[in-house]
């Protein structure tokens, strides 16, 4: 909020008597919901500390009501209150991770039309070098195109010859044990 004197939804601003006619409940079935943990007020500053409810509080007041009515037992109001909570943040961390993967796929496509555009220079400058296949994700196996075959084996690592040195030397003469 960039002013001071906005309110929010969670903004404790209701005393216990606005809160209980606005809910329809009376005050002490307010103060035993606040104790048994189903809402839970801010509090005032100053020497009374007396508990001050949000619009917000005043729905979930109401919801506790409707469930009661409809002969949910507290502890039981109380479950699906926390239910509801943790789906909230369930859709909220799907939602993240929908976008992710948006971005994702993005960058991922970005990325396909660059090497793309490699492997269209490095075939026009006759360079004569192999390219590795792209994996199709959707697909499992490598894209058509330029390089190797799915039946063609991946040429092996070059063999030592004169120009390259044979594995565990550096080119150089084994020292004289003496």
């Amino acid at each position: 909020m960039t002013n001071p004197y906005e309110i929010s939804d969670d903004t404790p601003v209701y005393v216990i008597s606005v809160a209980a006619e606005l809910s329809g409940l009376h005050p002490q079935t307010l103060r035993a919901y606040d104790r048994q943990g189903l809402v839970s007020p801010g509090r005032s500053a100053g020497r009374g500390r007396g508990r001050r409810y949000s619009l917000r509080d005043v729905l979930v007041l109401r919801e506790v009501q409707r469930l009661s009515q409809a002969g949910v037992s507290l502890p039981g109001i109380k479950r699906i209150m926390e239910l509801e909570t943790e789906l909230d943040r369930f859709r909220v961390a799907l939602a993240e991770m929908a976008a992710e993967t948006a971005q994702l796929r993005t960058e991922l496509e970005s990325t396909r039309a660059v090497a793309a555009r490699l492997a269209g220079l490095l075939r026009s400058r006759g360079a004569g070098g192999t390219l590795v296949p792209v994996r199709d994700s959707r697909a499992g196996r490598p894209e058509a195109g330029p390089g190797p075959s799915a039946r063609e084996p991946v040429p092996a690592a070059r063999e030592p010859g004169p120009d390259l040195p044979a594995a565990g030397t550096a080119g150089d003469p084994p020292p004289e044990s003496g």
